[in-house]
């Protein structure tokens, strides 16, 4: 599978040169059949829509963007903007070109002390985020998927939030667009003379929107249509309140761009101002005795200054309940037709908030609510009380019936009009079955949710979805509301924009639609359609692959984080691709079955850094990671799971091995070991021998000599990669001689086993995929640990993090009557350890200036990343981690086998730290400390062997 096919990258590039490119490219059956799993890939989103792109292509300035435009004009395909894939509505996808807008445009400039800031569309909402916490600030906008929408989603479906109402969403936030045209016109708002600019070069357009300008503003019902809607939160259709907000044609445009879904122009840059982050905070949740309880107390809660009251329904209370995070309160009621407010209090200072509490206590104290109406501020207990919010997604989606879809949609109604709205969707819920969806939204703004699941596969079943969607559209629009608040109109709703806006105006649309794209090239069907039944097409077939994947809702949540996004495939692609399999399996379309499997061994399996951090951002806790490791031991022989078990038992001589190889590899020139290992990878041990560089660490020295103490408070275990691969310097003698003398210095006692030379933390077994060496080195590491240890009465220490997190993962490895056996052992890292055990006693370090910071995903996944920081700033005035931080892509011996994944992960964050120069550069593991030595040219060590050198300077 290879890798998304750029745009011609020349920004002058013309636009027959593209018009050419793109029909070589679709009329050549040779490629296209290359290209399949890459296309497929691409093509899958939050949706249950699926379209088969005719090519993927990735543009990387608004000058390819708009050759793009015209060059698909020219050959006459359609044309759609990617972006993070996480729409539910059905806009990010389609049939012609897919252009990836995300990958090449994730530049960030904060302007006035983070008041605005200057975005490109392919960072997500919390990627900006990051950048403006430091200010205090955060973007208005606060979707519950910030965490892997984008910023050019959020301008595409005007996004919302929780708290952010109308006030502060995407439109009303927005200061100026830098956007294309589909004539590849670029227009920047920004600029003073804007407007004169958008008359010389769109004249058609400009006189266009100052005639529906006029047109709408002198028909009464028009004015009172838009005026109504926009009221509430209202995604439906265009932004038509855009020609009664602004006077001048290119503000109209720029602002007609927000929520217009990708079919008018493409945002490639955006000025937002933003909003204060309140620090301050107190939460609770409200059961009431029913809905009409929980909506009548909401005009009083709002004026007491509650600034956040989510709405959860009885059947969302009932999936609440079976939460983890849950009170016993809420554990134990017995719900009938109850419904709750989740409700938040939030002020700048803590003086502020307290009488904000204490002006409100008085209509808390008039509820007549079932259960307590106490607030808390403790950060832990509002963080459960946010979970048990979030987690309603989770816990629906998680538990549907495999091979069903989870739809989750929103409307908004006028508040008076809430409680009958809920009761009538609860009607329809039972009148055509779904006994499991639940009600759920941000009642402050009148905008519900409601989620189903729903399965595809029948006629009879897209008939069912069908009438549900009739009724609910009636209900909906007789309560005077909106069929979409913020998740955009999308191809499910977009045969119902004319009912909802009527004749006069849905003509106003079509005449913009017209106005900006004549050809009808970007997104066609999107938004605007007059095929009634386009919401029941081209629906997503799920069909079951693995019972640890079938889970999954293909949101998306898992790309930012994954390390190889740009370079091979996604989580999210990983598991759709296995889907399309099975799909071209039961067809019995074989040649279709090959070209998806031609490469998908290297693109999702061998390439895969298997660090799991898409556990930690999956909704349903996939761990997508795990899954490749399964599908590696699958492909491995007999022979070779027994051999990789013989490894494990004779690990001492294995890495003395290694090591002597090492030194030999370095005694010979370098271009003459890059030759032997080419030649070597050449004949398919790609995934045995590595790739030679000169950066090639030389071999480490032994593992530290056994020590004993009868006043010890932990036993260290030193990891061999340590043994393998010197410290960065050569010299110190690496991490582990690091710890054990901040011990002595610290006057901390630790017991080294006598026996750990042949031992290791398993990582390398079970991350190649050989259970059965992976459960030998578990049976003999554990047994081990366990005497040295005192049965677990002494914590174990581990000096990599990697390592740390494969020690504690090594119980799962035995067979299940034997698990609990070890229960009492406890994994530690020898940078936790040092923050808990060891800086309090330690002697002051000399300071540096600044330090640069790598977290590791095994630090992550060990909850020590604050330790990390603790750790860091002992050393340094400045501790800097990357806004871009992510996996490194190392992940053991990834980044040795396969650089070019490694290189693809450490980029953005390598260039962001060369940005400025620092005293030192650290991590907390060797590998990683590797993979960011070489993506940086800076030399990363352990942090702790930058503890110790500031403590103890070198001659």
């Amino acid at each position: 599978m290879s890798t998304v096919v750029p745009a011609p990258s020349a920004a002058g590039v013309r636009a027959r040169e593209v018009a050419d490119l793109l029909r070589s490219r679709l009329d050549d059956p040779t490629r296209a059949s290359a290209e399949l799993p890459r296309r497929l890939a691409a093509a899958h989103d939050a949706s249950p829509y699926l379209f088969e792109p005719q090519a993927v292509v990735r543009a990387a300035s608004a000058a390819e963007v708009g050759a793009l435009m015209v060059g698909a004009r020219e050959a006459g395909v359609p044309l759609t903007l990617r972006g993070g894939g996480t729409s539910l509505a059905g806009q990010a996808g389609g049939a012609g070109v897919l252009v990836d807008v995300r990958t090449d445009w994730r530049h960030a400039e904060v302007l006035d002390d983070g008041r605005r800031i200057r975005l490109q569309p392919g960072l997500t909402i919390r990627q900006a985020n990051a950048r403006l916490a430091r200010y205090g600030r955060r973007l208005g906008p606060d979707p519950a998927s910030e965490a892997a929408c984008t910023v050019g989603g959020m301008v595409a479906n005007n996004s919302s939030g929780m708290t952010c109402g109308t006030t502060d969403n995407a439109y009303r936030t927005m200061e100026s667009l830098r956007l294309v045209l589909p004539s590849g016109t670029v227009v920047d708002s920004a600029a003073r003379d804007a407007d004169d600019r958008l008359r010389a070069a769109e004249p058609d357009l400009h006189a266009g929107l100052l005639r529906l300008r006029d047109r709408v503003r002198a028909t009464p019902g028009s004015r009172a249509t838009i005026e109504r809607l926009f009221a509430m939160k209202n995604t439906m259709g265009y932004g038509l309140n855009s020609l009664l907000d602004h006077d001048s044609p290119v503000e109209m445009l720029a602002h007609l761009m927000i929520g217009s879904e990708g079919t008018l122009g493409f945002v490639a840059e955006a000025v937002f101002r933003t909003v204060e982050i309140h620090q301050h905070a107190a939460t609770g949740l409200l059961i009431l005795p029913g809905l009409s309880a929980a909506t009548d107390a909401l005009p009083a809660l709002l004026a007491a200054g509650a600034r956040t009251a989510e709405l959860l329904d009885a059947a969302a209370l009932r999936v609440s309940q079976r939460d983890p995070d849950a009170s016993p309160a809420l554990r134990g009621l017995a719900v009938a037709g109850h419904a709750a407010l989740l409700v938040e209090f939030a002020e700048d200072s803590a003086e502020r908030l307290a009488a904000t509490l204490a002006d409100a206590q008085p209509v808390l104290d008039r509820l007549p609510a079932v259960t307590g109406t106490e607030l808390t501020r403790d950060p832990r207990e509002r963080a459960k009380l946010w979970h048990l919010r979030k987690g309603l997604y989770t816990a629906v989606a998680g538990a549907r019936p495999p091979g069903t879809t989870a739809l989750l949609e929103d409307v908004a109604v006028p508040m008076p009009r809430l409680t009958g709205t809920c009761d009538g969707l609860i009607r329809l819920f039972e009148r055509h079955g779904y006994p499991d969806a639940v009600i759920f939204g941000h009642a402050r703004d009148g905008n519900l949710h409601f989620m189903l699941t729903q399965s595809f596969d029948t006629p009879a079943e897209i008939d069912r979805y069908a009438r549900f969607t009739d009724d609910m559209v009636d209900l909906v629009l007789a309560e005077g509301g909106t069929l979409k608040a913020e998740h955009g109109t999308g191809r499910a709703m977009a045969p119902f924009v004319r009912r909802q806006y009527g004749d006069e105006l849905y003509d106003v649309m079509r005449e913009l639609k017209r106005l900006c794209d004549p050809s009808g090239l970007l997104n066609p069907g999107v938004l605007l359609n007059e095929d009634p039944t386009v919401h029941l097409r081209q629906l997503k077939a799920v069909p079951t692959v693995d019972p640890e994947l079938d889970a999954c809702v293909e949101c998306g949540y898992c790309e930012p984080v994954c390390p190889t996004a740009d370079v091979t495939t996604t989580p999210r692609q990983r598991i759709v691709l296995q889907r399309q399999i099975a799909l071209a399996t039961a067809a019995g379309d074989e040649e279709r079955r090959r070209e998806l499997t031609t490469d998908y061994e290297y693109a999702a399996v061998d390439s895969c850094a298997a660090d799991s951090l898409c556990v930690t951002a999956c909704p349903v806790g996939i761990d997508t990671g795990a899954a490749m490791k399964r599908l590696r031991a699958e492909r491995h022989s007999p022979r070779a799971q027994r051999t990789a078990r013989g490894v494990a038992r004779h690990w001492k001589g294995a890495v003395a091995g290694v090591r002597v190889g090492l030194n030999a590899a370095h005694a010979v020139p370098t271009p003459l070991t890059r030759a032997a290992t080419g030649v070597i990878r050449s004949l398919g041990a790609t995934e045995l021998v590595p790739q030679w560089s000169a950066d090639m660490p030389r071999a480490g020295g032994p593992r530290p000599e056994p020590r004993s103490a009868p006043d010890a408070r932990a036993v260290f275990f030193a990891a061999c990669i340590g043994s393998v691969f010197a410290a960065e310097d050569g010299a110190s003698g690496g991490s582990a001689a690091a710890f054990l003398r901040l011990c002595e210095l610290a006057r901390v006692p630790v017991v080294v086993p006598a026996e750990t030379a042949g031992l290791c933390c398993g990582t390398p077994w079970q991350s190649k995929g050989y259970p059965a060496g992976h459960r030998e080195m578990a049976e003999r590491t554990l047994a081990a640990l366990w005497t040295a240890s005192d049965k677990g009465r002494l914590p174990i220490v581990c000096d990599a993090s990697s390592c740390t997190h494969g020690l504690s993962q090594l119980t799962a490895a035995l067979a299940e009557e034997d698990r609990g056996r070890y229960a009492a052992l406890r994994f530690v890292d020898s940078v936790t350890f040092t923050a808990e055990h060891l800086l309090p006693a330690l002697p002051e370090p000399r300071r540096l200036g600044s330090l640069a910071l790598h977290p590791t995903c095994s630090t992550v996944h060990l909850g020590g990343i604050d330790d990390l920081h603790t750790v860091a700033r002992a050393v340094a005035d400045t501790v800097t981690v990357p806004d871009s931080w992510g996996c490194c892509a190392f992940a053991g011996d990834r980044g040795l086998l396969h650089p070019e994944v490694t290189a693809g992960a450490t980029a953005a964050q390598a260039a962001e730290v060369n940005k400025r120069d620092h005293d030192a550069y650290a991590s907390c593991n060797r590998t990683c400390e590797m993979g960011m030595s070489r993506a940086t040219g800076h030399s990363y060590r352990h942090v702790l062997e930058v503890l110790v050198e500031a403590i103890e300077p070198p001659a």
